[in-house]
């Protein structure tokens, strides 16, 4: 495996924001330029089939973050899944994340959460929706759906304490050039389900057929480099073994590959 090389970027708040202007500014183009067809109705009445579930928890410990921030990121979490529960992808479909949630601004209720600013910790209005967007993307690796736009985390902020899925099988978001979109190829009607409970965010896809295959996501070529600037590197590659419903392998399908700077110590004391 050939590993890229990553260096901090350092860049001036006027290039931070002149590029976000121009990054949107592009993200507008794609979405009301007529080349896709986006996916905009919801169905109230749940599709019959569960395609895959999941759900992750709410509030956690993080190491040097205040609490107050883990609330907050509930209270944004709980707007953003109103707006996108039990949405529909039609076939030919796209769900564009960002352009169903539209702007998280304070005139909708969202409040300051936990934005993570190349690698460092911060706040910001709207922050925690990474938890839903790494949710939904985690979830469509699951599902025959294709996503044709997820951007990596660049920064490993927090050690694998508790981790349950591999690293980098998250999809970061920050509105509106870094979306997640989500294309339905197949034939069928697909429905998204988010929503809170007293613990978890929780998500389904559903379908208005069963499913007919499963899939095992897990990673490959994990390593920890260190780089001639002196910090480390973290790579790996996301695959998904394909089986049929008699759960036969039929496929080994490779997903994407990550690389993200750790900003921590990868060798932690005893």
């Amino acid at each position: 495996m050939e590993m890229e090389s990553l260096k901090p970027l350092v860049r001036s708040p006027v290039r931070i924001y002149m590029g976000k202007k121009f990054y949107r500014m592009k993200r507008y183009i794609d979405w009301f330029s007529g080349k896709k067809k986006f996916a905009t109705r919801k169905n109230e009445s749940l599709l019959q089939h569960v395609i895959f579930s999941h759900q992750t928890v709410l509030l956690r410990q993080l190491k040097d973050v205040d609490m107050w921030l883990q609330h907050n990121k509930v209270k944004n979490l709980k707007i953003a899944s109103n707006q996108l529960n039990k949405i529909e992808i039609k076939p030919g479909e796209t769900l564009s994340y960002w352009r169903l949630l539209g702007n998280t601004t304070k005139r909708k209720g969202y409040v300051d959460g936990m934005i993570l600013h190349y690698g460092q910790v911060t706040t910001g209005v709207g922050g925690g929706l990474c938890q839903l967007s790494n949710l939904i993307y985690w979830m469509t690796l699951h599902t025959p759906l294709t996503v044709t736009e997820r951007y990596r985390h660049s920064y490993d902020v927090f050690p694998d304490t508790n981790r349950s899925q591999p690293f980098g099988s998250g999809a970061t978001c920050a509105y509106n050039y870094l979306d997640l979109q989500i294309t339905n190829n197949t034939p069928n009607i697909y429905q998204l389900i988010v929503y809170l409970n007293d613990t978890h965010l929780v998500g389904e896809w559903r379908a208005d057929v069963p499913p007919t295959r499963s899939y095992d996501v897990y990673e490959q070529d994990h390593r920890i480099t260190f780089e001639y600037w002196g910090g480390y590197v973290r790579h790996n590659k996301i695959h998904r073994k394909v089986y049929n419903m008699g759960n036969v392998q039929i496929d080994d399908e490779f997903i994407t590959e990550n690389h993200a700077i750790m900003m921590y110590e990868p060798l932690l004391p005893s």
